[in-house]
């Protein structure tokens, strides 16, 4: 038993966070994690056109287009999002080192390290609408078709963070706790980010995916998935280190339950947007059309 905790306890040691390596080029298993959401992402849309749970995707050539959109808007958001929200008095200084993936300092490759879960989710939803009015597709509708399938794919993001062995959580005295090579302090810490795989990944996932059909939530479904994230985001921020150059805000709260907060706020006023939302369909394309908003 005392073997099996040790080497739990140490399973961080034994990942190596590059999957590849071939001279100057390495790929690393957080990227392939971040592809591997996209996949799974794409899987379960695909599978909810095939059971004609929508009115504007009759192929996947559009949902190719859209996955296109939030791909690009999901690394320029989240890498924008870390640069403002996280480090923007070193990024204002050092310019260069948003787009550089050397270090400043040492000149040495150490990739394009940062990314906001918020900034992220900012640029989705921004190039998800700009795809909404370019195709003519309501808003709304398109988030109600999508929104079930994002935590799958977030939980993959979550596991690349473990196997980065980054994002680590605060200092534990439990059996649970895990040791990260990265942590010069070499504590035992809360694996926050299977916690986050977890919650803000599995269990929300079956949460939304389960209620995906109901005629009840029409129009509410991006305001629950902000509601449901930010609500077990802020619980694993109590574990989890926060960001070294941020630190605590009034002593006891993180950064990302700021922003958590914020978007608990919302996801509120989503959802009340949504049960006002009326619509009426067009019956030559099926398309779904916002008329008014009370």
């Amino acid at each position: 038993m005392h073997n099996f905790i040790y080497y739990y306890q140490h399973l961080p040691d034994y990942i190596n966070p590059t999957a590849i390596s071939l001279g100057f080029l390495r790929i690393d298993w957080y990227s392939i994690m971040y592809l591997v959401g996209f996949l799974i992402v794409y899987f379960l849309l695909k599978y909810r056109i095939n059971k004609k749970e929508n009115n504007f995707f009759f192929d996947t050539s559009k949902l190719e287009d859209l996955l296109f959109y939030s791909f690009f808007g999901l690394i320029l958001g989240a890498r924008l999002g870390y640069v403002l929200f996280y480090n923007f008095s070193y990024y204002l200084s050092n310019p260069l080192a948003i787009i550089s993936p050397y270090d400043s300092n040492t000149h040495q490759f150490i990739g394009i390290y940062g990314m906001s879960y918020h900034g992220g989710l900012i640029g989705v939803i921004l190039f998800s609408w700009i795809f909404s009015q370019k195709n003519k597709i309501n808003f709304f509708a398109l988030t109600n078709f999508v929104i079930p399938t994002i935590p799958a794919g977030y939980f993959f993001g979550r596991v690349g963070n473990f196997l980065n062995g980054e994002l680590y959580g605060r200092a534990i005295q439990k059996f649970w706790g895990m040791y990260f090579p990265s942590d010069t302090f070499g504590f035992l810490r809360h694996p926050s980010q299977l916690y986050e795989a977890f919650l803000e990944g599995i269990v929300l996932f079956l949460i939304l995916w389960f209620f995906r059909n109901k005629k009840e939530l029409e129009n509410k479904f991006i305001g629950l998935y902000f509601v449901g994230y930010a609500f077990f985001r802020i619980v694993v921020e109590f574990f989890r280190e926060p960001d070294e150059q941020v630190g605590y805000i009034f002593g006891f709260l993180t950064l990302g339950q700021i922003l958590s907060f914020a978007m608990l706020s919302i996801g509120i006023i989503l959802i009340f947007l949504g049960q006002k939302l009326k619509k009426c369909y067009n019956g030559d394309n099926g398309k779904i059309q916002e008329t008014k908003i009370n």
